[in-house]
């Protein structure tokens, strides 16, 4: 069952800004991630969905609800973090949750107290004095503690360090185990990576492709740093021909690796290894090797010397 649906949405703003024909659905219990660069669309859609825009050609619907239409009724069951929330400054955070909180009815207050001590948000502070991780753990709280069926999260973990990212990766997780509807904007792949089943990508306001997570991986290219015990073993092993691209420096080589792991650790396991990192390759990166908007590194040859 489509819970959330999109069909020929467009919205033109002239210039091509805006988003143009597009069309995806989000099924029950799934968690979907919506990409894209800045500009790309992605809150335009998500502008669509809460029924704040009327759209120029299409629809979009949830829970089989016109969202322009029936907006009041869709909210209800909906639950919505903002990129850039807006809040009373004046308020303590508590008293924006009890505010927000009698707005929808909530009488039952146990998950939102759960929520709080989770992410061990200091509710007693002043709103203004709160740094930017605060009010993003407030943020979250907010959107999460009326128990809603339908999450739509636009970068929920800006600003959160990377504790409290890990453990929003987990609230997700449970979240999805209940069998709640998750659209989710991100920047960030590795958060994609762990919550998601599948994503669409958005590029200049057209939906570039959908995509299951499983199969993204496995296109994804990824560097590994590797120090060896010598220069001369790691120019020995980058005269191996299992790779596309190997950057030699000193006594470390980096190799790019497109899909599995396991031809790698094979062709390192004759040599003593120092030291084993990953590169982290951008969301852009990710993009250009995937839909080939450049030329891929994959097409590079290898090189010696430094990197």
């Amino acid at each position: 069952m489509s819970v959330i649906e999109i069909n020929g949405l467009t919205k033109d703003y002239g210039n091509h800004k805006g988003i143009f024909n597009l069309s995806f659905h989000v099924e029950k219990g799934e968690v979907f991630g919506y990409l894209g660069p800045n500009g790309a669309g992605k809150t335009t859609t998500i502008r669509h969905l809460l029924g704040f825009l009327t759209p120029d050609i299409g629809s979009a619907k949830i829970l089989g609800m016109d969202c322009r239409k029936n907006t009041a009724e869709i909210m209800k069951n909906l639950g919505y973090l903002p990129a850039e929330i807006a809040f009373f400054d004046g308020m303590k955070g508590m008293d924006f949750l009890k505010f927000m909180g009698e707005m929808r009815g909530l009488t039952d207050t146990s998950y939102r107290d759960k929520l709080i001590e989770k992410f061990q948000l200091d509710s007693k502070g002043t709103i203004r004095k709160m740094s930017k991780g605060m009010k993003q753990k407030l943020g979250i709280v907010c959107a999460f503690m009326h128990d809603p069926q339908v999450l739509i999260l636009d970068e929920p973990t800006s600003g959160l360090d990377p504790l409290m990212q890990n453990i929003f990766a987990e609230l997700i997780l449970e979240e999805k185990a209940k069998g709640k509807t998750i659209l989710m904007s991100s920047h960030s792949f590795e958060e994609i990576e762990k919550t998601c089943d599948r994503i669409g990508i958005i590029r200049t306001g057209e939906l570039v492709a959908t995509e299951d997570i499983h199969v993204l991986k496995t296109k994804r290219r990824k560097s590994y740093i590797i120090t060896f015990d010598s220069p001369a073993a790691a120019s020995a092993f980058a005269k191996t021909d299992n790779f596309d691209k190997i950057t030699l420096d000193g006594a470390t080589a980096i190799v790019d690796v497109l899909g599995s792991v396991t031809k790698l650790m094979k062709s390192l396991s004759g040599y003593t290894i120092i030291d084993f990192d990953t590169q982290k390759n951008s969301l852009e990166e990710v993009f250009m090797q995937y839909y080939g908007t450049t030329e891929a590194k994959g097409n590079t040859t290898k090189q010696g010397g430094a990197r």
